[in-house]
């Protein structure tokens, strides 16, 4: 996709002798398209979620069904950006928030902080087998997991359901998280599990002020402050045991090449740092424009930013509560 959206803004600009876009440049423009047509996304959800709901005090119920549902489209291109990570921790209760260097991933929109307050069980795995959790010393029928309870890789913060309990050393998991030995553990009721109230700096100390109000194993809270979190009660301290779902940013796209002796990059997607964009194949005409305005801002044709601005323009929806 990355290379069909830069041969066509190239086609475009050499149409007309405009100029050139190196590599570099193409890709920092890239970046800054993609970011921009992501949080666009967001913009537009809320604006049809805000129609819908006018439409309802109005009792004029005509919003989009079946294939003119404007709002199942936008939900389905951003449920890709929707993961759920463990949290790395940090010390006692405060854990990272998502990041590059804890999760592999920048988050733009927290949206729930899970807290598992029963760990069944934790240790080492004495061998590795594939989709499975072996410990040799572990007794897992006794203690009680079931399938549907979680076990975390509070190495690599991967995590999978538990698909069967084996044996007491041996469980059946739905995904392929343990790949080397040893590896710590850790297996987390999945009934027991709560959602944590985001609550501010002050409200945290309101609360801790009354045993009615404090948070508890039940019902815990979180504070969030710069990049960590700290989660009330302190009970929760363990590596693993705070699982968040959130919104990540799209991972900033890169077209590689290889040169030749012509002295033209030839695209190569087999390259280690090669990325492709996130956005669905709907946004190539619309990455394509967005990326031709920067390019004429950059080489100053006034010509060319209008036209990627007009493009852009046709496609905009007005969500006119008119409609």
């Amino acid at each position: 996709m990355i290379n069909e959206v830069r041969n066509t803004v190239l086609s475009i600009l050499n149409k007309n002798n405009y100029g050139y876009i190196s590599p570099s440049d193409f890709n920092l423009f890239a970046e800054q398209a993609q970011m921009e047509l992501y949080e666009e996304m967001f913009s537009a959800y809320n604006k049809i979620i805000h129609m819908e709901n006018m439409r309802y005090s109005m009792r004029t119920l005509t919003s989009g069904t079946d294939y003119a549902d404007l709002k199942r489209t936008y939900e389905e291109a951003m449920e890709l950006f929707n993961v759920t990570n463990p949290l790395s921790h940090f010390a006692g209760s405060v854990f990272f928030l998502p990041s590059f260097s804890t999760t592999g991933d920048n988050y733009y929109m927290m949206t729930k902080v899970i807290c598992y307050p029963t760990i069944l069980d934790s240790g080492s795995n004495t061998s590795v087998v594939s989709f499975q959790l072996v410990d040799s010393g572990a007794t897992f029928t006794a203690a009680g997991i079931v399938p549907g309870d979680v076990v975390v890789n509070t190495t690599t913060r991967a995590f999978a359901s538990v698909v069967q309990v084996s044996s007491n050393t041996a469980i059946l998991l739905d995904k392929n998280i343990f790949t080397t030995t040893p590896v710590n553990f850790l297996i987390l009721k999945a009934l027991d599990a709560v959602e944590a109230e985001k609550v501010t700096q002050s409200k945290s100390t309101l609360l801790n002020t009354s045993l009615l109000t404090a948070p508890s194993s039940l019902f815990p809270a979180y504070t969030q402050q710069a990049d960590v979190l700290t989660i009330s009660p302190v009970t929760y301290k363990t590596p693993g045991q705070v699982i968040a779902n959130y919104f990540r940013y799209p991972f900033a796209p890169k077209w590689t090449y290889v040169s030749i002796s012509g002295g033209n990059p030839v695209f190569d997607q087999s390259q280690p740092d090669y990325q492709d964009f996130e956005l669905s194949e709907d946004y190539v005409y619309k990455l394509a424009t967005k990326i031709l305005e920067y390019a004429g801002m950059s080489i100053r044709e006034s010509e060319v930013v209008q036209f990627g601005m007009t493009q852009q323009a046709h496609e905009q929806p007005t969500f006119s509560v008119q409609q």
